[in-house]
């Protein structure tokens, strides 16, 4: 008796246990098309179970216990899916129906070159941002001539206008200056010192295959001036298809942009060509006399030759060219009037570079590269009764060797930084000159210490002619749990050498500025960590959402300061400090042909000095964007954006005025090869014309205010684009 009770109770069991497993069969198509995806992955990581579709497209899976299931949903060229599922599934719901969509450009695989890995952007301990694809696209139709909005409307990127009559501006990474952020291209520093004046305003976009951004200290590689963090800017190369393309745009301020790219492989051989123009009309919305967007004509032209000796040696070699003058201040007298006693502001510049790259492999996972670049820059600043001028000659070159595999990464190497600025222009007794020179050598390893973690670690010495010696140690820790969560820790020392091209200086047009007293001057230290955590879950049935949130700190001891000095300004290093600290958060909705995209960021600027705290000025505490995108691929996307500023500290002690900047972007593809754009920048005109002052004083002798909001105003621009 008693053992077929214990039989009875054994099936009970089993039967049980047989009822509470489930079949799950669903169809994958193709969401373009409506063609079943033959081969197309399913996976549910949680159980370690998966298969593939069959020749209709349709995969079955058996014996799933019952609960909430995630399925992933795969294939390649297509945006990966996560649907969440509850079995058993109610027997009158009709079998799913998973439609995957074509990968958009964005979705291509991403090589990341600034932290000179072969690791995917997924497995890099250092956090990188990039803009690349589609999203550079659309940001490049907004403003064809530059790339200030383009890094203006990322989170935690600040673009701080420091004229308000030539519209030059500076990069502010996490509310520190802009003279703490690197500007690269291709990994080469061309946009530093004397140069970096407006170079944000005079590199066009159309050749950009994508933009990398680095925040906090990044010193092992690319020297200890990357306090803040650094920007890459990385152009084509030739790809497989010749590549041929032209933009021409034009705006409602009566700007004109023309641009043109050519790229294209010849077996052991390529080239690439870029040429643009980039015109501006003297604009002022408000009607106050001064142009908001100043008179402007530049050429810029840049070829580049490929050559591919073998499958382990290739080498390019390139030069930048860039002409530019631009006229601001009153409006009558940059439009050609004869006008009495007027204010303005002219820059002519001329800029030639030069880039050169050796790529040798070494047999095995070894390489050797080689790279240098010279830079040749001369520009001219005058005002009424005053102009100021000089030529900065720069070059920067380097030696790597890397190595390793899955498991470790090495990367070691030497490089030198010489930059000379001879003043021709100014005051003769106060002669900016300077001729500096830096030797750094460093070594990386990225190296995966166990299963679900990995170290990045770096050591850079450098040896500076006019400061000493430097030891800037870094590292970054990744925490890799599972596919859906990341967790990121890393931090590093930084310095920057005393320099008088600074936003301050660059704001009085270099007059009336005493050089640097080099025995009584020190470089700036710093000291940052950043932590942050990345998280993607799908919330309902084709809803996915990305989160990353990002902590951050950091400090720098022996500010450098531009101070007055009677009749003078000077720089000094007052006993203190700067820290910031902040976090920011960036949040992304996918759902169909929508998009959501809504970015915070919190910077807590401080100046310390004399044992009191103040707010550094010109820092929007308080950031959010907001970006609804609506797309049907390769077809037709229109967009809607919202920028939030909160109120701004001022120099003069005083604080601006909160802002919302506003914006529809639109694109439409007519066939193959054209599409047409038009684009609705600050359709509510917002202007700190509009709500507050810009300068005091009489309109031949303006005395310049902060610049802290638009002042351009709305602005209608479109065009269309070509491409072979």
């Amino acid at each position: 008796m008693k053992i077929k009770n214990i039989l009875i109770g054994c099936a009970l069991l089993v039967s049980g246990w047989l009822a509470a497993q489930n079949d799950f069969r669903a169809t994958i198509r193709d969401a373009d098309s409506g063609e079943p995806l033959i081969g197309a992955t399913v996976l549910i990581e949680a159980l370690e179970r998966g298969g593939t579709t069959d020749t209709t497209g349709t995969i079955l899976l058996t014996d799933i216990p019952d609960g909430t299931h995630t399925f992933r949903f795969s294939y390649i060229g297509f945006e990966p899916q996560e649907q969440t599922f509850d079995l058993p599934l109610p027997a009158r719901d009709p079998e799913p129906v998973i439609e995957l969509h074509p990968a958009h450009e964005e979705m291509e695989q991403v090589t990341i070159t600034s932290t000179r890995s072969t690791r995917s952007i997924a497995d890099i301990p250092t956090r990188v941002e990039f803009i690349a694809g589609e999203e550079l696209a659309e940001k490049g139709n907004m403003k064809p001539g530059d790339i200030r909005m383009l890094l203006n409307e990322s989170t935690g990127i600040q673009t701080q206008q420091t004229s308000a009559t030539s519209y030059n501006s500076s990069i502010r990474i996490q509310g520190l200056d802009g003279k703490y952020t690197q500007l690269l291209r291709d990994g080469m520093p061309l946009y530093s010192g004397f140069s970096g004046g407006l170079s944000l305003m005079q590199i066009a976009p159309l050749d950009l295959k994508q933009v990398e951004v680095i925040k906090g200290a990044s010193s092992t590689l690319y020297g200890g001036g990357a306090i803040a963090g650094l920007v890459n800017l990385i152009t084509k190369t030739p790809g497989e298809e010749e590549e041929l393309s032209f933009m021409l745009n034009g705006t409602s301020a009566l700007g004109l942009d023309a641009s043109g790219f050519y790229s294209e492989k010849y077996g052991n051989w390529g080239a690439t060509v870029f040429a643009s123009y980039n015109m501006g009309t003297p604009y002022d919305p408000a009607d106050i006399g001064l142009t908001a967007i100043p008179e402007f004509d530049r050429f810029t032209l840049n070829p580049k030759l490929f050559v591919y000796f073998d499958d382990a040696t290739k080498m390019h070699a390139g030069v930048n060219l860039v002409t530019e003058k631009r006229l601001g201040g009153n409006i009558a007298f940059a439009k050609g009037e004869e006008v009495a006693d007027p204010y303005f502001e002219a820059n002519e510049t001329d800029r030639i570079s030069t880039q050169f790259e050796l790529d040798h492999g070494l047999g095995g996972t070894g390489r050797l590269q080689v790279k240098n670049s010279l830079n040749f820059y001369d520009r001219s600043i005058a005002i009424p009764n005053y102009a100021f001028g000089g030529r900065q000659f720069s070059s920067f070159s380097e030696a790597n060797i890397s190595w390793g595999g899955e498991q470790s990464e090495w990367i070691t190497g030497l490089n030198l930084w010489t930059d000379r600025f001879t003043q021709s222009e100014g005051d003769p007794e106060r002669d900016l000159g300077y001729s500096n020179a830096t030797l750094g050598g460093f070594v990386q390893n990225t190296w995966n210490l166990a299963p679900l973690w990995t170290l990045e670690s770096g050591f850079r010495l450098d040896y500076q002619n006019r400061y000493g010696w430097y030891a800037l140690p870094r590292f970054s820790l990744m925490f890799d749990p599972a596919s859906a969560w990341t967790f990121r820790l890393g931090g590093g020392l930084g310095y920057k050498t005393p320099t008088v091209f600074s936003e301050d200086a660059e704001r009085l047009q270099f007059r009336n500025i005493l050089p640097l007293d080099m025995g009584a001057l020190k470089a700036e230290e710093s000291a940052g960590a950043n932590f942050d955590i990345n998280h993607r879950m799908p919330l309902a049935p084709g809803l996915v959402m990305s989160s990353n949130v990002l902590f951050y700190y950091t400090r720098i001891a022996d500010p450098l300061l531009l101070i007055p000095a009677g009749n003078l300004f000077e720089f000094t290093q007052p006993d203190g400090y700067v820290d910031t600290h902040g976090a920011e958060v960036n949040l992304k909705w996918s759902y169909g042909d929508l998009k959501l995209f809504v970015g915070y960021t919190y910077a807590n600027v401080k100046e310390h000095y004399n044992g009191e705290a103040s707010d550094f000025p010109l820092v929007a505490k308080h950031r959010l964007n907001n970006v609804l995108m609506y797309e049907k691929h390769d077809n037709f996307w229109i967009g809607l954006e919202a920028y939030y500023f909160s109120p701004q500290q001022l120099s003069d002690g005083t604080t601006g005025q909160a802002y919302w900047i506003t914006g529809v972007m639109t694109e439409k593809k007519l066939g193959e090869h054209l599409s047409v754009y038009l684009n609705f920048e600050n359709f509510l005109d917002t202007r700190q014309t509009a709500f507050d002052t810009i300068y005091t004083g009489d309109l031949s002798d303006p005395q310049f205010r902060d610049i802290y909001a638009p002042v351009d105003g709305f602005v209608v621009n479109g065009g269309f684009k070509w491409q072979l």
